[in-house]
């Protein structure tokens, strides 16, 4: 249709000379509309959509005016199309109406002939307004399917996760809980026999083999609290670990809900990092510092250091190390530094979020 568009101008006779660049600038004007009334029409902008169709409609009028026939009737014809299709029903009917209207100005060919034109170009306008219509529709009922599909996954995943649950909490918890109470019988009989350098060397392993339990049995815990997505906040979670060992805990930035894999990092990191303390420097002074920055969440760790000599277990790994942690915050796309620094040592963890 351009091409028809151009050539009809050019035919016309009238731009000639320097007026032979007015029907390409004109057609890059209306484009640029079309491509224009697009765009405010998706976003529901009626008052602009109505300009651009008005601006190329002044167009075509311009081109009758100069008695190129072809082009206005085009530009008047698509003008009546485009708001038929995209604009709604009532103010889009009355635009094309009134637009292609103007097309018997430019033909000679009786009444009838002009009904029909205006008659066909509104049923092909409106024609196209319902296959868009169909065609969102069935866009949207798409999107529902994939959200069903979806929420079906994610209900099935939660399921097998509290499968999971129930079955740690069935082998392992209940283990643990048996073997907790094991250790402290054994605890209470070690107490009562004789006095000795053997009983107290017996008596130091069983309460850090209980000790090791309870914590064993802490993990299992939150562990099946993440699985069950019960999981407490990383604020309230640090707060009671500082509160056991003594720290200081500060929390910056602004507070918001962490994934379960983020969160669990923080929690590990943060457990580790107190129990590395306990065994290689106790007694020293420990800092917590959770900071929420923008795309991450970050962990800090810091003791003041010891003279103190550590204990027997303080060569005894718990299952985790450092290295552990690293992985774990690797895997999450971040980042775990641990090393001396002053006089004390420092663990820091960066997790995207």
């Amino acid at each position: 249709m351009a091409a028809w568009a151009m050539s009809g101008a050019y035919t016309s006779g009238f731009f000639h000379g320097w007026r032979a660049v007015l029907p390409p600038l004109a057609l890059l004007c209306c484009a640029a509309a079309v491509l224009r009334y697009h765009r405010t029409t998706l976003a529901n902008r009626l008052l602009p959509s109505l300009g651009l169709l008005a601006a190329i409609a002044v167009v075509g009028a311009g081109a009758y005016a100069a008695g190129a026939a072809v082009p206005s009737v085009v530009l008047w014809i698509s003008v009546s199309v485009m708001a038929m299709e995209r604009l709604p029903l009532a103010p889009g009917l009355v635009i094309g109406v009134v637009t292609v209207a103007l097309f018997p100005l430019t033909q000679d060919n009786g009444a009838l002939a002009a009904g029909i034109t205006v008659g066909s170009v509104l049923l092909g306008g409106y024609s196209l307004r319902l296959d868009a219509g169909a065609r969102g529709a069935g866009f949207l009922l798409l999107a529902q399917e994939r959200a069903a599909r979806e929420a079906e996954a994610t209900s099935a995943a939660l399921d097998e996760r509290a499968r999971i649950a129930r079955e740690i909490h069935d082998v392992l918890a209940h283990s643990l809980s048996a073997q907790l109470v094991h250790l402290e019988a054994a605890r209470l009989q070690i107490e009562r026999g004789p006095a000795g350098p053997f009983r107290d060397q017996i008596l130091e392993r069983v309460v850090a083999a209980r000790g090791m339990a309870r914590e064993g049995l802490e993990e299992t815990r939150q562990a099946l609290s993440a699985l069950r997505g019960e999981t407490a906040p990383v604020e309230d979670y640090l707060r009671e670990l500082s509160v056991a060992d003594g720290a200081e805990t500060a929390v910056t930035g602004e507070r918001r809900q962490l994934c379960a894999e983020a969160s669990q990092a923080v929690r590990r990191v943060a457990q580790e990092a107190l129990t590395n303390v306990r065994k290689h420097a106790p007694g020293a002074k420990v800092r917590m510092l959770l900071a929420y920055a923008e795309g991450e969440v970050a962990l800090e760790v810091r003791d003041s250091g010891t003279t103190a000599t550590a204990g027997e277990l303080g060569a005894s790994g718990a299952g985790y190390g450092l290295l552990g942690m690293r992985e774990r915050a690797e895997l999450l796309g971040g980042s775990l530094e641990a090393g001396p620094e002053g006089e004390g040592f420092v663990v820091r963890l960066r997790v995207p979020v």
